[in-house]
């Protein structure tokens, strides 16, 4: 069975900062910030939420479905997915704009500061959802406004179960539509930063947000994760990385074990646990698809 994953394809370009931003960023000097940070490292990866979460969850053997917009320089994204076994099928060119690019910058501490130009992930509503009998489950992660809204929509009209996951699409939302968003879906994750935010505008707690749902998962980075369910919350631990390298699609990776494990039938500690394991293998490696996925058990 496949799972379909609706987000944004995207070239990233990922440089490195020696330093600390803090360092380099006065807090009381916001209103005129002017900064210059020097990037001896850069390179170009092939990059993207729907991407990077099909490429964590055929590499632990699912069937990812990938449905997002390419521009018209996104042919070497397109070989890729196929070189990779990926079906394209539902990967659209369009030719009047660029792919999505997103510009990532890493201090030494692994924080970021994105720049992010949407390009063709914004026509990603053109393609919708249907009942298909192979399709088991699905995601919404960050995309066009446009389509995370009417995905949503589609897929509770076809009945697949579904992944709200906002992500850095969160803040495009106000409180009535996210409540929506979370009444529609099957499961809901969200980072400890994004889990706030979610709570604030829809004036829900995480308790709340659980029960109106299948589960909840908050992502906490290198403390493991938190899963809710029915209102109680328990801790999955962390995988400890053997190396930290590059946070860049830690969650995306993440969240393609999730689905791996949902696809399986697993219960969501389950699922969490796996995605802790694949999260710090990918944090390992530079670049968000050049992990390779070994498990020994």
């Amino acid at each position: 069975m496949a799972a379909l994953i609706c987000g944004s394809l995207a070239f990233d370009t990922i440089m490195t900062f020696e330093g600390r931003f803090a360092e380099q960023i006065l807090p009381d000097q916001l209103h005129i910030l002017n900064v210059s940070f020097l990037v001896p490292g850069l390179r170009r990866d092939f990059g993207g939420c729907a991407g990077n979460i099909a490429y964590s969850l055929k590499a632990l053997g699912g069937t990812p479905l990938p449905m997002a917009t390419l521009g018209n320089d996104g042919a070497d994204y397109r070989q890729r997915l196929e070189t990779l076994g990926i079906s394209t099928e539902f990967v659209r060119e369009v030719t009047d704009t660029y792919t999505a690019q997103a510009m990532i910058m890493t201090d030494r501490d692994n924080n970021q500061i994105t720049a992010f130009h949407p390009g063709a992930m914004m026509q990603a509503h053109v393609t919708q959802i249907a009942p298909r009998g192979d399709i088991k489950l699905g995601i919404i992660s960050p995309d066009g406004r446009d389509a995370m809204l009417q995905h949503a929509e589609q897929f509770r009209a076809a009945g697949i179960p579904f992944v709200f996951d906002p992500g850095q699409g969160l803040p495009m939302f106000d409180g009535p539509e996210l409540a929506r968003f979370i009444e529609q879906a099957t499961w809901v994750t969200v980072n400890d930063y994004e889990g706030k935010m979610l709570c604030e505008r829809t004036g829900l707690s995480l308790a709340e947000i659980s029960r109106r749902a299948r589960g909840l998962v908050v992502t906490l980075g290198a403390e493991g994760c938190e899963v809710w369910t029915d209102g109680e919350k328990i801790h999955v631990p962390p995988v400890k990385a053997a190396a930290v390298v590059d946070p860049t699609g830690c969650g995306d990776a993440w969240r393609g074990a999730l689905l791996y494990g949902l696809e399986l039938g697993w219960a969501l500690p389950e699922c969490a646990a796996l995605g802790n394991r694949i999260g710090a293998l990918k944090i390992a490696q530079r670049g968000p698809q050049n992990y390779s996925v070994i498990l020994n058990d």
